[in-house]
């Protein structure tokens, strides 16, 4: 036998567990630890790191064995019987007690107390010479009354040198003691940990391998002790779950094997059940003979909650390992009751006879696919699909199958799933385009926006002959990687294949694809003339589109070219469009892009709060669908906004999170930069700045982030005012581009730029500063227009005209204060003081002046919110909304919500 102290253990991602164990066992008094965690989460080699690093402490192991469960003490007398001739030491009464409930006598109620007593005693007595380690695993699977005597000996040890060790699977299984939860391993863990078992795999096998294990170091290990060299190197597909003959498929068919046959039978339907709708387990356990409270033990067990919203699974290997382990004929009946609940539809139907065996492979398959048009769950049309492609026989329609499941799963939110798919294609020409449309629309979103670009345009010309639509939207998505990556002067060829796709009367849908591309290829080139027209029809046809024409991809488009013309009402209420139809169509792939340009408008419009908000939605909702680029973009927009409020923290926090992922010169990091050049301009630092926000393009090549430059040009232009400067490449573009909208706020920012950097003490700056005020729109993009007054009575202080300066500082200060803006408010304070004007503190703005509560109806209602609506949101009643309101109005003066939407960002 080896001995323990020459065994090594590799823990990753335990070190706060293995560091409570060891100040445990230095200590001089007792004490107890509870580890707790799904299967497979360490807690066995926890113990056994417990173990070798006891030093000369006597050592008692027990564990809670499944097949003793029924037999009461059965883990009490084994964990015990070593140490049982110690019992000498014990008063009579405990000692009797002890031999009489070990020896099968059982214990009385109101002796259970005594008997915990007693086992303590034991425990001080084999302590006697040389401290104590005892470890218990899996103490919530062996019998209830070891576990509940233990339980209480483990809150009473802390006079004796002993220390005891406890492992469930449920945190509840005992109260009052110290507790750790054993967390899922991190990515880079799990890759350490690969590495540590056989020859490293490669970056994209490990990530996979990780996402696959959930985190899981059983999970991992099953699958590295399981797979193929060819697998491990990437050139096979895995397999979708951890082997069914593993360690943790056998731990849980012992958690299965414990709970009663009915419950089984529940646990599978809800492991199967992917829906959020509550109702189609209770009517699918109905129609089997069971109901919901079948789950009480499963629920008892830690095994899974049942909550008003459903059935959930802590452990996320829960659902796939229930599954996997299940008897064949146990799962194709839960398929057939839960297939029956499915509203009677197609797909319903289909999948009830997927489940059964009376009826021809290719009939089904057929039956399925067609079933699947009509579905709204695109990741039941996936599962469909995927059970279509095994059924058929034909090789062609197999690989056609399988691309459609592929596109399914990835637009419901799952890319995992659709890159296995797509990894068991056979290749064919047929499928080679719709596949690789799949495949870059996933690397554009994900992980790789540069190789998309390729992808993608391999895919628009495959499938050209065929499918048109499908070959512009390759396109546009082509010129959108292009677009992130900042190579914008490759967008000329893509608008180059869209013009020679269009075709004379071409349906809505198809006619604003084209349209898109062409004018967005127009624009990025400078040909407003001809860009300009062109995205206006954009956005007049997505304002037209209904029924199915109307779908995220061309509602995104409509939005984008929008905010290309400067009109952003319109952009704002195209993407506010396309996210509700992404969500209420299951087109979940789509929502962070949409969330992004209603993020993108709604700072323009000056809306900073709310697109703050959007952009926290679409970091969630891009990580929820595995979409890191797009998460890397909103965690930009957010580092935008938090920086041009000068909240240093903020922005750095976001810039932090983006980390080293983002590629140099693509979109996350030039949002990064954005930031940073902001920061710098606010703390004086003008040389820095203007370095940053010059560096993020170069404009007449349409090399670098165009798109952002055009949009932190007015920072540039003020920070190289400063420096005497003037960046005159990035201005002419702004310039160019803002006469060419009809927006009054991007003009009245070209006329400001203009005023920065006209001849001090001159006329044209004055001429320029009163233009950029009366451009700015009263009702939207205040906190620009009180830029522009704080810049124009800072020119006009330094003009030595301190009286006239001290009207544009005053209201630049107000605006200030009301938007919450607290360090522009200071700015502009310090500028009034120079002007020789005596400030106190500001006004209060509105978050200082309103309860979290009120605040927050305060913005639903500036959002246009009806009470109705806001009560509905926030689960209140009308009448709290409406008493919370008549505060609102108190507290901020105001008499109208007309003058709150003025008021609140």
């Amino acid at each position: 036998m080896v001995s323990a102290s020459t065994v090594h253990i590799n823990l990753w991602g335990r070190d706060d567990e293995c560091d409570a164990i060891r100040r445990l066992l230095d200590r001089d008094t007792g004490g107890a630890l509870l580890f707790h965690g799904p299967p497979g989460s360490g807690r066995t080699t926890l113990l056994t790191y417990a173990r070798r690093v006891a030093g000369e402490r006597t050592l008692l192991t027990g564990a809670g064995l499944a097949d003793e469960a029924a037999l009461p003490y059965a883990g009490l007398h084994r964990l015990l019987d070593p140490v049982l001739d110690a019992d000498a030491a014990l008063p009579v009464r405990q000692r009797r007690l002890l031999r009489h409930v070990l020896g099968g006598g059982g214990c009385p109620a109101d002796q259970r107390l005594a008997l915990a007593a007693a086992v303590r005693s034991l425990l001080a007595a084999a302590a006697e010479r040389r401290p104590l380690l005892c470890t218990v695993d899996d103490l919530d699977t062996g019998d209830r009354q070891s576990a509940c005597t233990l339980a209480v000996v483990a809150r009473r040890l802390r006079r004796l040198p002993v220390a005891l060790l406890l492992t469930t699977t449920s945190p509840t299984a005992v109260d009052g003691v110290p507790a750790h939860r054993l967390r899922p391993l991190h990515v880079r863990e799990c890759q350490a940990m690969l590495a540590g078992r056989r020859d490293p795999p490669p970056a994209t096998v490990a990530r996979a391998l990780a996402a696959l294990s959930s985190g899981s170091p059983q999970a991992l290990a099953d699958l590295a002790d399981t797979l193929t060299p060819a697998q491990w190197r990437g050139e096979e597909p895995l397999p979708d779950t951890p082997p069914v003959d593993g360690a943790l498929a056998a731990a849980y068919r012992v958690r299965l094997d414990r709970l009663p046959a009915p419950t089984r039978r529940m646990v599978l339907l809800a492991a199967l059940d992917a829906h959020d709708d509550p109702g189609i387990l209770v009517r699918a356990a109905w129609a089997g003979g069971l109901t919901v409270e079948a789950l009480a033990p499963a629920e008892a067990a830690g095994l899974l909650r049942t909550g008003p919203h459903g059935v959930t699974f802590p452990d996320p290997l829960a659902r796939p390992m229930i599954t996997a382990v299940a008897p064949l004929a146990d799962l194709r009946a839960a398929h057939l009751l839960l297939a029956g609940t499915l509203a009677g539809g197609p797909l319903g139907r289909a999948l009830r006879h997927a489940t059964g065996a009376d009826c021809p492979a290719d009939v089904l398959a057929a039956e399925l696919a067609v079933a699947v048009d009509r579905a709204p769950d695109r990741a039941a049309a996936a599962v469909a699909l995927r059970r279509a492609a095994e059924l058929t026989a034909d090789p062609a329609r197999v690989a056609e199958l399988t691309v459609a499941a592929a596109r399914c799963a990835w637009t419901a939110g799952d890319p995992d799933q659709a890159r296995e798919l797509l990894r068991r294609l056979a290749p064919g020409p047929t499928v080679r385009g719709p596949a690789d449309l799949v495949r870059g629309d996933m690397q554009l979103r994900c992980d790789a926006p540069a190789a998309a670009v390729a992808t993608l345009l391999a895919a628009a010309d495959a499938v050209a002959p065929t499918d048109r639509r499908s070959a512009l939207l390759a396109l546009v998505r082509a010129g959108e990687a292009i677009c992130v990556t900042g190579d914008h002067y490759r967008y000329a060829e893509v608008a180059r294949r869209a013009e020679a796709l269009r075709r004379p009367g071409d349906p809505p849908e198809v006619d604003l694809l084209a349209t898109f591309a062409v004018g967005v290829g127009a624009t990025l080139r400078g040909d407003h003339a001809r860009g300009g027209p062109a995205l206006r029809r954009v956005v007049v046809l997505g304002g037209r589109l209904a029924g199915s024409a109307a779908t995220p991809a061309a509602l995104a488009c409509s939005a984008a070219a929008a905010l290309l013309v400067g009109v952003d009402g319109p952009a704002h209420r195209l993407a506010d469009r396309a996210a509700e139809v992404a969500r209420s169509s299951g087109e979940v792939s789509l929502l962070p892009r949409a969330l992004e340009l209603r993020a993108v408008a709604e700072y323009w419009l000056g809306r900073h709060e709310a697109a703050a908000e959007t952009a926290r939605q679409g970091v969630r909702a891009a990580r929820a669908a595995g979409q890191h680029v797009c998460a890397q973009v909103h965690l930009g927009i957010l580092a935008v906004l938090a920086a041009v409020r000068a909240d240093r923290v903020g922005a750095l926090a976001r810039i932090a999170e983006i980390g080293d992922g983002a590629a140099p010169g693509s979109r996350p990091d030039a949002y990064a930069r954005w930031a940073l050049g902001v920061l710098d301009l606010i703390d004086g630092r003008y040389a820095d700045a203007v370095a940053r926000l010059a560096a993020l393009a170069r404009a007449r090549t349409g090399r670098g982030q165009v798109l952002v430059q055009v949009m932190a040009t007015p920072y540039l232009v003020e920070a190289a005012a400063h420096e005497g400067g003037r960046p005159a490449a990035a201005l002419a573009v702004f310039d160019h581009w803002a006469s060419s909208t009809a927006s009054p706020s991007r003009r009245a920012l070209a006329a400001r730029c203009r005023a920065l950097l006209a001849p001090r003490g001159g006329p044209e700056a004055e001429q320029e500063f009163h233009a950029a005020l009366r451009l700015h729109p009263a009702d939207t993009d205040r906190f620009e227009r009180a830029r522009t007054e704080l810049l124009f009575g800072r020119e006009l202080r330094r003009r030595r005209r301190p009286r006239d300066a001290r009207a544009h500082l005053h209201r630049a200060r107000e605006a200030f204060t009301l938007l919450g803006a607290t360090a522009w408010a200071e700015r502009a304070g310090e500028e009034l003081r120079a002007a020789g004007e005596s400030v106190g503190p500001g006004r209060p703005g509105p978050e200082q002046l309103l309860t979290g509560q009120q605040l927050h109806i305060a913005r639903l209602v500036a959002q246009g919110a009806t009470n109705r609506e806001i009560a509905t949101r926030m689960s209140l009643s009308t009448r709290t909304v409406d008493h919370h309101l008549r505060n609102v109005f108190h507290r901020l003066g105001v008499r109208s919500r007309t003058e709150l939407a003025r008021l609140l960002p």
